[in-house]
């Protein structure tokens, strides 16, 4: 049967839960700023290797938070710019509240919640109707994880620009043998703009197409040095610098 949580329960039980997570959790809220307690339960899934994902919005997440998550291997990170729900589930409960995972609501905000148990008959519809959800906002979020690669210097042959005119998009050669590859996350915090952004300008140019989970270069895209990476979620593409002037240019 669910049970209603105050502002002290639900911090409590919220520690519960990532704590008892063996197989997933998902972390739902808007505003993302980790206490020192809840850093040390996530240090601890990721020894355990459980499967963390992590939906945020309204702002992108501090430089620190960020690259405190990133280093995690098994995070998983989401934006959801339009986000106002706040939730978070392991494979057996799931704790719904008003409270943001942000240090200043546990400690300052008067708080309200429903904890959930999906191993009660009475709860486990609710839990599940609830999952569903949990899904769709994944699936229509952008997806932060394709950053988790370090920058290198990587020698390639055929680099090459690209120069958009009025009705098409030429492809020119370029001077360079070598060049900085960088993720589609670099590249947005390059040029100031989303990683969504930055990925649908790959697709409408014909550069890279989304096949699964996976992205794939197109031969247009490889040719201008599009380089294929195998990560943890899946494969992605990562591009020299030299494309960051093409970003710019086109107002990406």
């Amino acid at each position: 049967m669910a049970k209603y949580l105050r502002t002290s329960s639900i911090t409590a039980e919220l520690e519960n839960l990532i704590r008892e997570a063996r197989k997933e959790l998902y972390i739902i809220s808007p505003y993302l700023k980790l206490s020192d307690n809840v850093k040390e339960l996530l240090n601890d899934k990721e020894r355990e290797k459980v499967e963390v994902r992590i939906i945020f919005g309204k702002q992108e997440l501090a430089p620190a938070e960020m690259s405190y998550l990133e280093n995690l291997s098994y995070v998983r990170l989401y934006f959801s710019k339009n986000l106002h729900a706040k939730c978070y589930m392991n494979e057996s409960k799931m704790i719904i509240a008003s409270m943001n995972l942000y240090e200043y609501s546990q400690q300052n905000n008067r708080e309200m919640g429903i904890l959930i148990d999906a191993e009660n008959d009475e709860d486990k519809k609710v839990y599940e109707d609830a999952t569903k959800d949990i899904e769709s906002i994944v699936h229509n979020s952008e997806d932060f994880s394709y950053a988790k690669v370090p920058q290198k210097e990587t020698p390639f042959k055929k680099v090459k620009t690209v120069v958009k005119n009025e009705n098409q998009t030429v492809i020119k050669k370029s001077d360079s043998s070598y060049s900085k590859l960088l993720t589609t996350k670099e590249l947005s915090s390059e040029i100031g703009e989303t990683s969504r952004k930055i990925n649908a300008w790959f697709v409408d140019n014909r550069l890279m197409y989304k096949k699964g989970e996976d992205w794939v270069a197109t031969k247009k895209g490889e040719d201008l040095g599009g380089t294929s990476r195998s990560g943890q979620y899946g494969k992605f593409i990562i591009w020299p610098e030299e494309i960051l002037k093409e970003l710019q240019l086109n107002k990406v």
